[in-house]
Order: C-alpha cells, then sequence, then structure tokens
C-alpha cells in the first residue's frame, strides 16, 4: 500500500463517513499492524505509525515488559525486566512498559494480509462511526428529532433520524396515530444505548415536553425567549394544554402561541395527531393560574389549603360537566398543569363539606376546651378553630366576638395554654429516651436524644436495628453506628451464653 494510497483512503473514507482523518488514520494503522504480523506468520507485537501529511509510515516490533519468566505467557509478545535492561541498556524501563525496535516496514501485501487489512480497516471505520453517531445523539437527548418512517413493526416503528435509524415503540405512539412508511415526525430523544450493534435511539411521542418544543419550533416569540413556554399536561392525541407567560408587555403570549388565524397552533397540531391544545396564561396566583386552567369553566370560589397542596374549586351546577371534563379529562390537565390536587364540587356540596368541617372543628374545642356547644360554635363561626388560635390571637381579637366578655376570653386562653402544654410534656415524654439507652457504653445525651427522636427509646429497639437502618435514619456515620447496635446487642450474646 503506497503513500498515495493511504492519503487517498483516509480522505475517502473521512469524507464519505463523516469521521475526522485521524480515526481513518488509526483505522489504517490497525489494519497495517494485523498485515504485518501474518505476513511475518508470528504472534508478534506490532506498531504502525503514519505521517498524516505524507503517508510515510514506519512498523515497530513490541513487547510488554513483565516481572519475571513465570509471568511470560507470549514469548513473542513478552520480555522479562532483567532481559529488557540487559537487551536496551541506555533505556529507562518498568514492569507494565512497552520496549520496540525498527521492523521493515512491508510494501506490498500478498492477497490474505491484503484481505485481513481491509476487514480492520472496515471494522475500525464501523466504531469510529458509532462512536461518532453515540457522542452525536447523547449531546441531543431529550430535545426533539425529526426523522422519516422507514418501516412499521407490531412492537415498534423505525425512524431515519439524519441516516440513523431510531425506535419508536408503539407505546410511545399517540393514541389512535396510524404511521406509515414514508411519514415524516417529529419526537423526543428520550434515551441513547451503547450497544454492541451500535448506538440505539428511543423516541417518544407522548411526554409533554414534544408540546413545549414544538412551540419553540412555530412560534419565533418562544424560541426567541420572549415568550416562556412554563409547562405543559396532555391526554397523547386528544387535549393538551399548556402555560405561557410575557416578559414583554407589550406581547399577548396566547395570542403569539395561537398565530393569524390560529396558523402556529394549528402547524403545533398537526404535528401531534390533531391534538386539540388549550393556551393558558400563567399567574403567580396559583387561584388565579387554576382558574384560567380549568377554562372553559367558570369558576365560583376556590379554597385554598397550602399543607395538602390542594384547591376544593367551587362551581355551578351547570359547569360541573365542564370543569371536569369527559372523563375527569380537564380537571387531570388542569391538576398536572397546575401542580394543585383540585377537587371540583357544587355549591350544595362545598356547603355540606364546609357545615362537616365546622362541625368536626366544633366538636374538637368542645372536648379539648370544655365548653358546651354555643360557645364552641361562636368560635368556630369567627373562624377560631384550633387550640393555637385560641390561645396565642391577640386577646382583643377574641373580645371582638359580641358573644365574649374579657373573663370568658381569659378562661378558653388559659384553658387552650393548658392543654397546649400537657400535649407538649406528654410528646416530649414520648420522644425521651428510656434510662438503659442513656446509660449504655458509649452513648451520650445528644445522641441518646437523636435517637429517641426517631423513634429508638431503648436499648432493646436499637439492638433490633441495622447500621444501614440507624444511618439512614438518624445521619450519623456508618462506624458510630455499627458499634452503638454491637453495644446494645452485648446482653443477646451473654442471655446465649
Amino acid at each position: 500500500m503506497g503513500n498515495d494510497e493511504i492519503l487517498m483512503m483516509a480522505e475517502v473514507l473521512s469524507r464519505e463517513k463523516g469521521l475526522d482523518e485521524d480515526s481513518v488514520f488509526q483505522a489504517i494503522e490497525a489494519a497495517l499492524e494485523t498485515a504485518t504480523r501474518k505476513k511475518h506468520r508470528e504472534d508478534i507485537g506490532v506498531r504502525v505509525a503514519i505521517d498524516r501529511k505524507t503517508g510515510d509510515h514506519e512498523a515497530f516490533r513490541q513487547w510488554d515488559i513483565v516481572e519475571n519468566d513465570d509471568m511470560i505467557e507470549i514469548p513473542a509478545r513478552q520480555m522479562t525486566l532483567e532481559a529488557s535492561r540487559i537487551t536496551y541498556p541506555d533505556t529507562n524501563l518498568e514492569v507494565g512498559g512497552v520496549v520496540e525496535e525498527p521492523l521493515e516496514a512491508v510494501a506490498n501485501f500478498g492477497r490474505i494480509e491484503a484481505q485481513a487489512a481491509k476487514q480492520v480497516i472496515n471494522q475500525k471505520v464501523r466504531e469510529a462511526e458509532r462512536s461518532r453517531v453515540y457522542e452525536e445523539f447523547e449531546s441531543r437527548k431529550g430535545r426533539m428529532v425529526q426523522g422519516v418512517v422507514k418501516r412499521v413493526g407490531n412492537r415498534e416503528a423505525i425512524v431515519d433520524i439524519e441516516g440513523v435509524e431510531a425506535a419508536l415503540p408503539r407505546s410511545a405512539w399517540i393514541d389512535r396515530e396510524a404511521l406509515r412508511s414514508g411519514d415524516r415526525i417529529k419526537a423526543i430523544l428520550t434515551d441513547v444505548r451503547s450497544e454492541s450493534r451500535g448506538p440505539q435511539l428511543l423516541l417518544d411521542r407522548k411526554i409533554p415536553e414534544l408540546v413545549i418544543q414544538l412551540f419553540e419550533l412555530e412560534v419565533p416569540e418562544v424560541g426567541q425567549g420572549v415568550i416562556d413556554v412554563l409547562g405543559a399536561a396532555r391526554d397523547p392525541g386528544s387535549r393538551a394544554k399548556i402555560a405561557v407567560r410575557s416578559n414583554d408587555a407589550k406581547i399577548d403570549p396566547v395570542g403569539a402561541c395561537v398565530g393569524i388565524r390560529g396558523s402556529r397552533v394549528q402547524s403545533v397540531s398537526n404535528a401531534i395527531n390533531l391534538e386539540r391544545i388549550d393556551i393558558i396564561t400563567w399567574s403567580e396566583n396559583p387561584a388565579e393560574f387554576v382558574i384560567k386552567a380549568l377554562q372553559p369553566a367558570d369558576v365560583d370560589s376556590i379554597y385554598i389549603d397550602e399543607e395538602s397542596q390542594s384547591m376544593d374549586v367551587v362551581v355551578d351546577e351547570s359547569q360541573l360537566s365542564l370543569a371536569i371534563g369527559r372523563g375527569g379529562q380537564n380537571v387531570r390537565l388542569a391538576s398536572e398543569l397546575t401542580g394543585w390536587n383540585l377537587n371540583i364540587m357544587t355549591d350544595e356540596a362545598a356547603a355540606e363539606k364546609t357545615e362537616a368541617e365546622a362541625e368536626e372543628n366544633r366538636d374538637k374545642l368542645m372536648e379539648l376546651l370544655g365548653i358546651d356547644a354555643e360557645v364552641a360554635e361562636v368560635l368556630v363561626d369567627e373562624g377560631f378553630t384550633t387550640l393555637e388560635e385560641v390561645a396565642y390571637v391577640p386577646a382583643q381579637e377574641l373580645l371582638q366576638v359580641e358573644e365574649f366578655d374579657e373573663t370568658l376570653v381569659e378562661e378558653l386562653r388559659r384553658r387552650a395554654k393548658e392543654t397546649l402544654l400537657v400535649r407538649e410534656i406528654a410528646e416530649q415524654e414520648r420522644l425521651s429516651p428510656e434510662d438503659d439507652l442513656l446509660s449504655m457504653d458509649g452513648m451520650d445525651d445528644d445522641t441518646a436524644r437523636l435517637l429517641s427522636a426517631n423513634g429508638v427509646r431503648s436499648m432493646e429497639e436499637l439492638a433490633e436495628q441495622s447500621t444501614d437502618e440507624l444511618v439512614e435514619l438518624t445521619g450519623i456515620e456508618e462506624e458510630r453506628a455499627s458499634q452503638l447496635i454491637m453495644i446494645a446487642r452485648a446482653p443477646w450474646f451473654a442471655e446465649a451464653e
């Protein structure tokens, strides 16, 4: 193989396969190394170096350096450290290193050697091409790609993405979608797997990110960052909701996403099997955001429970089915979009729930404060539903209640504070470590309180823990946890003896 042939091969393969020339040169070097070994008819170590500019190449025979004769497995490829230092006294050599000497570069190969070289080049080029494809698509994971359906099977469709095959599983198709060979589709690249047969690309057309990125493509203001798409929820193939916000007060985010005569939103809908898309203006006020997300239904009122991240949404009887949607679709998508659990109810149902909660609060105050139903009902009606509110709100607020005088207010506050104090003492006792844990060898007060606060109050309970459980439960170091557990288990071993 002449110099000109080597340079031409590197240029042609680099251009045809889209590889950098250095990768191709490395493949040719590996092929020449294989061919050289076959030419010498011996399993020797060979290195070939090609000048990237001129195509000149040199060959070297190599030996791996091992410690002694017992470690030599392939005499033609290995040499002991002692022998290498005798043979090459001017070289700084160590075990694990390599020594080499020039080997006559073979200019012409026979048919067998040439065939071997061709196979190695093809293999190395395929490996380099797979590596390029993997690196290219790995960086695009989570982004939208476009391709043409090559074939459709029972379990998946194969899509050509820029000359690379990608799999779109049936489970990732949009509902009621009928794909055919030749269809041009867009999807999210969800995974890139490096396998022996080459990179495996996985696509998905169901996930909400597809709608968001389609709007980035179709709406210039979104792509430029003037409008943000802050979230999306989908019932794939049927309906989707997206939340948008404008960073420019002069631009209407909904109008920009809809486009002239609905052209932009229609383009997105066409790309996802004519899925209907509701575009909603995002609001930092959760209640306002939920009201918009439930459109086209009209909302009468909303009750927010931040602790449970839920809202009771009250609508007129005539709006109930519209707010819920077919099969619960509207409320489900609104809930996914806003991040709140939404309970749709009529005015009548809301009144019944409010009454039930008021009755529950009234009974609780009667029991905890030792008061009659009339006083408890007044407290609840005025918005005082917990012991903390009765005990610690300014006394003046309770005195503003028409039915209460100063004596009653002072008595209510005293009883509420006493009940809370009893609760606190009981909780402290429940969380206090038992004496055997406090007096255990190697135990200190801080660790004992930490264990007790996490439900480990005695030596027996500590002994029943595993090291991993105790570390996860308390956050103490593994060695310390293991030591304490073994001390706690000492009585078990004593009994066994």
